[in-house]
């Protein structure tokens, strides 16, 4: 088995060179002389902690990726992209922009519990993008030949998945429909008025007052503030029942981001997250034909955590000034982002429908 020196990254028993994770094999792949290697079983098991360790933890800061880690602060956008040498920082997954800063030893953090290995190879995504772009009737030229230039890059994004039990007070209403006939006076068409009649919904409202309780397991919360949390979230579902222990060959040739969010703060994302669900069961136990929440009471315990790592793609383009992005989940294939609106195509557009339009009035003038 290649030899895991975390310094010197995972060397080729063949040739020496420095070994990649190869996302269709699963394994580890020399991409000079072709030898691959199993990747070693990890010896951490994926257990979640308890909410008083990870803040103990955290307040502590002892863990980091591995040993050897480097780690670079983009210019651009600020993400801290951590890398092992001999790879080099180079040019920020999130942002493009060329990284200058000089990389220093990665600060300690709260260590992954587990990574969910890619699975989609570059070259897959890379189709996936363009195939993206391609459907994208109004976007630039411009920018899809930058997408076949520039390429994408192979990051793992931290996340902090929840879980939590929960007991909710709730006071509120319960309104139930009704129907009431409302008489009104019109004019018809001989000028007279006249009494007429006309079924109205009405709603009636009695108090309403309860407790509903719910266990939340795998509430994934982004614990990066480099892309867009909603396109993230757009990337689900992930096969979490597949993740493994933290294994530093899965990062292998790949970027990792250090966690953006804390976990105080990934704490309260977490909470408004189950907030929207359980008013939604709030709403179920209320009744009736509409309902209005007064107020909640929730009661949290046996708040756990895990820290994972999640495979994406992502390509990051700048289009007359602006930053835009395009991520890939590496497990599914599917493609998530942005692109700006091409001025001329959508102008273009616009005159074609006025021309028809001009044309249909004056066919229609003729008859």
């Amino acid at each position: 088995m290649a030899t895991a020196e975390k310094t010197q990254g995972f060397r080729c028993p063949g040739c020496s060179a420095n070994m990649e994770f190869d996302p269709a094999s699963g394994g580890l792949r020399c991409r000079f002389c072709g030898h691959t290697e199993v990747v070693p079983p990890s010896t951490q098991k994926v257990e979640a902690h308890p909410l008083a360790e990870g803040l103990a933890e955290a307040a502590a800061k002892a863990n980091s990726l591995g040993a050897g880690t480097l780690e670079v602060t983009c210019d651009g956008c600020g993400s801290v992209v951590a890398f092992q040498p001999p790879e080099v920082a180079g040019k920020c997954p999130f942002c493009g922009s060329a990284i200058v800063a000089q990389a220093k030893a990665a600060d300690p953090l709260i260590a992954p519990d587990a990574v969910l290995p890619a699975k989609i190879p570059q070259v897959q995504a890379q189709t996936a993008v363009r195939q993206w772009l391609a459907a994208r009737w109004f976007a630039p030229n411009a920018l899809k030949k930058m997408a076949q230039q520039e390429g994408i890059a192979g990051v793992y994004v931290p996340f902090w998945d929840w879980a939590a039990d929960t007991q909710t007070r709730y006071t509120g209403e319960r309104g139930e429909h009704y129907w009431e006939t409302e008489y009104y006076t019109e004019t018809d068409n001989n000028g007279n008025s006249v009494q007429r009649s006309r079924q109205v919904e009405r709603t009636r409202w009695y108090p309403a007052s309860g407790q509903v309780a719910r266990s939340f397991q795998n509430v994934l919360i982004p614990a990066t503030k480099s892309v867009n949390e909603q396109r993230l979230e757009a990337l689900e579902p992930w096969d979490l029942e597949s993740l493994c222990g933290y294994e530093p060959a899965y990062l292998a040739g790949f970027r990792s981001q250090r966690y953006q969010v804390e976990l105080p703060e990934g704490l309260e994302k977490a909470k408004q997250e189950m907030a929207e669900v359980i008013a939604q069961d709030v709403r179920k136990d209320i009744g009736g034909d509409e309902q209005r929440i007064e107020g909640m009471d929730t009661q949290t315990s046996n708040v756990t955590f895990r820290h994972l790592l999640l495979p994406v793609w992502i390509g990051a383009y700048r289009f007359s000034g602006k930053l835009y992005q395009v991520v890939v989940n590496a497990r599914t294939g599917e493609v998530q982002g942005e692109r700006p609106w091409s001025v001329v195509k959508v102008s273009l557009l616009v005159v074609a429908i006025l021309l028809v339009i001009i044309l249909l009035v004056a066919i229609g003038g003729r008859h």
